[in-house]
């Protein structure tokens, strides 16, 4: 099957009652409701090649930092990398191939700089207010490095959270942000084909649990090592049926600060894909915060 071909599948979505569905995937890769949740679920962003040439990886990986805050503990911590030892690390990004629209702006150093190295925390200010999330540096350093890269040329300004999976429509509770060129407002079926038109490795894989306030990189689960500029955040421990199913995410921290934000987007509800709030389910649409979210700002410090 080429990448084309699966790109038009849907991802893997998890049912209302809670139940893991059988991976698919659709062109439009989101937050995703199910196993490919993020992708989330739904299918998300990037589309891998099939190739691991070129993909990124960490030397050093290790507990996470962001481990610290209650909202979520690594299952099997391991020993922390250094910041000598992330001096080290070589990080590789692919070119994204699989025809997914894109806003490319380079890509990011294969060398992390000192303000990598130190990086603590991403701040994401919204219109409905500012996320606050403890990086885990140390153990996904490829991943805070795009994402740095991304923000210092301003990729996130002025882009929506297009997808919100909540316990009532697709048994799961996620945001999913980071597709530049998505609407959010439940109707574009390609909202969540968007990346950065780049792709690299998996990093920091089960390093903590996808429990309430965790956030992680979205990518179908059935496309290991697609990693984008996508990415989810959970805001219910109804998420760690996820692992249990077998699913696995590069998780990038833990919210600190804001996580009353994310409940009131999520308490708002959402806006059905096209009215039928089963499509989002089914791969074929994303169903939107009703309350809408833009990111006016994201920042790694």
């Amino acid at each position: 099957m080429t990448d084309t071909d699966r790109q038009k599948q849907p991802a893997s979505r998890v049912s209302t009652a809670g139940r893991a569905t059988t991976p698919r995937r659709r062109l439009s890769g989101t937050l995703g409701a199910g196993l490919g949740l993020l992708a989330l679920a739904g299918s998300l962003v990037a589309c891998s090649d099939g190739s691991d040439k070129g993909s990124a990886q960490a030397t050093p990986s290790a507990s996470s930092s962001a481990s610290e805050s209650p909202a979520a503990t690594p299952s099997e911590p391991a020993p922390s990398a250094s910041p000598t030892s992330l001096r080290q690390v070589t990080c590789h990004y692919r070119k994204d191939d699989s025809g997914s629209p894109s806003k490319f702006v380079g890509y990011p150093p294969s060398k992390l700089t000192r303000k990598v190295i130190l990086a603590k925390q991403m701040i994401i200010t919204t219109n409905q207010g500012r996320i606050v999330i403890d990086l885990a540096t140390k153990d996904a350093p490829c991943a805070v490095n795009s994402l740095a890269f991304l923000a210092s040329k301003n990729f996130y300004d002025n882009t929506v959270c297009h997808r919100l999976a909540t316990v009532e429509t697709v048994g799961l509770g996620m945001l999913q942000c980071g597709d530049p060129l998505a609407k959010g407002d439940g109707k574009h079926a390609d909202d969540g084909a968007g990346s950065s038109g780049y792709l690299f490795e998996d990093e920091n894989l089960n390093g903590m649990p996808l429990s309430r306030g965790t956030v992680g990189l979205a990518q179908a689960s059935e496309d290991a090592n697609s990693n984008g500029s996508q990415f989810f955040i959970s805001f219910t421990d109804e998420n760690t049926q996820l692992t249990a199913a077998g699913a696995a995410f590069t998780m990038i921290g833990v919210v600190s600060k804001g996580m009353d934000v994310i409940d009131k987007i999520a308490k708002g509800g959402i806006i059905p894909f096209n009215g039928d709030p089963t499509a989002d389910v089914r791969g074929e649409g994303s169903n939107a915060p009703k309350k809408k979210v833009v990111i006016k700002d994201l920042s790694i410090v």
